[in-house]
């Protein structure tokens, strides 16, 4: 009698438990790699403070400390002191609640502009990549009209034709920030297409969008999230920018609308000198934590900076 060797036996999702471990240790090796980075870990620090402190604005400055009907007894103009740390507006308000509030908008407009921003520039710059011929130089003739048209004006622009509110302004931000997103996604995409094991998928058989998914989108991704982080800053520049030019959603306290304010009051000239310097100091903050840790990203992600 003879014998036959019993196959081995597949186990469903043992290729995806593989493909998760490999991300598992890919992404403890990014976090070890990151921290040998004392830059990139002050301006982390410095973020989940701010994260923290804008998701807990709520409990910490509950929103009737910014009804004025209930601050008739506030010193207006209140210099900063330890009654009032931050100092008051025009109004008897605590300079550091409409901070504090003030930094939840800025911070969902950052993120979320970001966020479609590197949605559209990643889909056209694969796109513009992966397809010969006329499709991709359509693609790259678009991207190259918003690079050369100026952002801020066309940002300005749509923040005046749609209805003024936190969503124009994401709107505003996100469909004009995404060129250069585009052209650096198409580079890498350009790259990863002349690569060995994506010739032998298209001569095996593998459509479009196998390879987009399967292949382009993962080589890319490192390079989008670097560029996140970079992008993040920006957009809430853009953001207080167009608040300080009256844009903005005058019903929401934001750190740009804080800066609009003080010009209308001429705080600069008045002696409120606190009344500028405290926003202003604000921003630059962020956006120089957000340069911090995605500088840092960008030199794990790229070999080339990491090399040097």
């Amino acid at each position: 009698m003879t014998t036959t060797a019993s196959a081995p036996v597949a186990h469903p999702g043992s290729a995806r438990a593989m493909a998760w471990r490999r991300r598992r240790a890919a992404a403890g090796q990014f976090w070890s790699d990151f921290r040998r980075y004392p830059a990139g870990m002050t301006g982390l620090v410095v973020l989940a403070v701010i994260i923290i402190l804008a998701l807990l604005a709520p409990v910490l400055a509950p929103s009737r400390m910014l009804d004025v009907t209930q601050l008739l007894d506030s010193p207006r103009y209140a210099p900063p002191s330890l009654a009032h740390p931050f100092g008051t507006d025009d109004q008897g308000r605590e300079l550091w609640v409409r901070m504090l509030w003030g930094s939840r908008v800025s911070l969902v407009v950052g993120f979320a502009a970001t966020a479609m921003s590197m949605i559209i520039g990643t889909i056209i710059g694969i796109a513009a990549g992966h397809f010969t011929g006329w499709v991709g130089g359509l693609l790259m003739r678009i991207v190259d009209f918003f690079l050369v048209l100026p952002s801020l004006i066309l940002a300005i622009v749509l923040s005046s034709v749609l209805s003024r509110g936190v969503m124009t302004i994401v709107i505003a931000i996100g469909l004009t920030s995404w060129a250069g997103t585009a052209r650096v996604v198409r580079s890498q995409t350009l790259s990863v297409e002349s690569r060995d094991y994506v010739e032998r998928a298209r001569v095996l058989g593998a459509g479009h969008w196998h390879i987009i998914v399967k292949h382009l989108l993962p080589a890319v991704m490192p390079l989008v999230l670097a560029n996140t982080t970079l992008t993040v800053g920006s957009a809430i520049i853009a953001e207080s920018t167009l608040s300080f030019l009256g844009l903005g959603d005058p019903s929401k306290q934001s750190w740009g609308t804080i800066l609009k304010n003080s010009m209308d009051l001429s705080a600069a000239t008045s002696g409120y000198w606190w009344y500028v310097l405290i926003p202003g100091l604000a921003i630059l903050l962020v956006v120089l934590a957000f340069t911090l840790v995605g500088r840092v990203v960008e030199t794990i992600v790229n070999p080339t900076l990491r090399n040097r």
